[in-house]
């Protein structure tokens, strides 16, 4: 048994907590980062990473598959499933080793073990204590289900589906939010039937309206079947598929059920509740500036309540260890972090949804513009269908933008930049986008709302 002190404990090494640890580290702060697996958590090793590796797999398949109607002999003749998990395991490992040696080169000390926050600022791991000057809580989240359905044999989870051995013929989605229509658009990719089940009226509803529907009709051109709308019943297995029941009567076959129905806070067992952390529902409760209810104590990433993204909980990390230094960073809001599905077509956004925009500043507040891809020449190089819609406060700032296409997901940095600087539409207008590039529909989208539209029919 032992007692160690430091400037800083963190407890979980995925997104946020790595993050908060190396920034903390370049700041000049000892640091103690506590990881019961692997660092890089969730997102590098049974989640963003490996899921992102398997679509682009995919948009390889239906290249090869359509490469014919472009003039280029090629086909699909299926997929080498143990060539493609070590395709995936290799990325891993690569980006694995390379954050070990940052940690390593940052002088962190890592402690592998499954660690409990004791409080007010102690954590233990084994018999070792850790005692920081600040305490960071980062332990993650993990793959819900609903009550009563098990997670076992051909019942599973995206951490089962992203190492499966095999491609389902028939698969079917419980849920139709990021995970399960990523796992759609890849298994459709590789030739699997595919039904999504979705209890809401729309896939993505997280969404604006409008690209969920450009969504869902893209999906329909892709002969992937969804029913929104209606609630899952149960589901019974045998060593050769499962039937899934639905609330409205429907049943429905295939080889395996894929729960993607969101995921929750990592937070039973740790010692939060114990220690006089305020909770909510597994959620550990903050302020603006990640502070909990105890001095001196932070939480950040998908334990904080709101979006559940690597990339939130990664800017987190990094704003709570600056917090710590006296640095005063700026907090950005939920609404302000971009978002991006990645499945064909990719769904990408920032800022307000048409909707929430008008909630929040009044219905007679607000316009939006939407230019559809159809007058885009990369788009149609791509051979893809879809748009970007644009929401301002009328003669003010864009607050919100919206797209569907594509590969489109890579032109979310520029509308970030636009959103996060509340830029006019006239300041955005002249700006010069490269000929032929999808990032033209963005400018072109802000030359109609400047009031010089181009490529549009009246």
């Amino acid at each position: 048994m032992s007692e160690t002190n430091v400037d800083l404990v963190v407890l979980g090494g995925g997104s946020g907590g790595y993050a908060a640890a190396l920034r903390a580290a370049e700041l000049g702060s000892s640091v103690v980062l506590i990881e019961k697996e692997k660092v890089g958590g969730t997102c590098l090793h049974w989640g963003c990473v490996p899921a992102k590796t398997l679509l682009h797999a995919a948009e390889v398949a239906d290249e090869a598959r359509e490469g014919a109607s472009i003039g280029v002999k090629t086909s699909f003749d299926g997929v080498d499933v143990p060539a493609l998990l070590k395709y995936k395991d290799g990325i891993i490992n690569r980006l694995y080793k390379g954050l070990q040696g940052l940690v390593k080169s940052r002088k962190i000390q890592l402690v592998e073990g499954e660690g409990k926050f004791v409080g007010p600022n102690k954590v233990v791991v084994g018999g070792d204590t850790y005692v920081g000057k600040d305490v960071i809580l980062a332990t993650g989240s993990y793959s819900r289900s609903l009550p009563g359905l098990e997670i076992e044999g051909r019942v599973i989870t995206s951490t089962q589906a992203l190492s499966l051995e095999w491609i389902p013929e028939k698969a079917i989605v419980l849920g139709g939010g990021v995970i399960g229509v990523e796992f759609a658009s890849t298994w459709a990719s590789f030739g699997t039937e595919v039904t999504i089940i979705e209890a809401l009226p729309t896939l993505v509803p997280l969404e604006d309206p409008w690209a969920s529907k450009l969504l869902e009709r893209a999906f329909r051109k892709r002969k992937i079947n969804f029913k929104t709308g209606v609630r899952f019943q149960g589901v019974k297995q045998d060593d050769s598929g499962v039937t899934v029941s639905l609330e409205d009567g429907t049943t429905l076959s295939a080889d395996l059920l894929l729960v993607a129905v969101g995921r929750g806070p990592a937070t039973a067992g740790c010692g939060y509740e114990e220690a006089g952390i305020t909770m909510d529902r597994g959620f550990v409760i903050t302020d603006e500036r990640l502070h909990t209810n105890l001095p001196n104590v932070y939480a950040v990433g998908d334990i904080v309540p709101g979006l559940q993204l690597a990339h939130r909980g990664f800017q987190q990390g990094i704003f709570v260890a600056e917090e710590i230094a006296g640095l005063n960073p700026k907090v950005i809001a939920d609404v302000d972090i971009p978002k991006i599905t990645y499945c064909d077509p990719n769904v990408a956004s920032v800022g307000y949804s048409e909707a929430k925009a008008k909630e929040k500043f009044g219905g007679d507040a607000i316009e939006s513009y939407v230019y559809d891809l159809g007058g885009n020449g990369k788009s149609q190089i791509l051979k893809t269908a879809g748009g970007v819609k644009v929401i301002r406060v009328k003669e003010g700032p864009i607050i919100g933008v919206h797209m569907v296409g594509a590969r489109i997901g890579e032109l979310l940095a520029e509308a970030q930049l636009i959103v996060g600087w509340e830029a006019y539409p006239e300041d955005v207008a002249p700006f010069i986008h490269a000929h032929p590039s999808q990032q033209e529909a963005v400018g072109e989208a802000m030359l109609a709302l400047a009031g010089k539209p181009l490529h549009v029919h009246d």
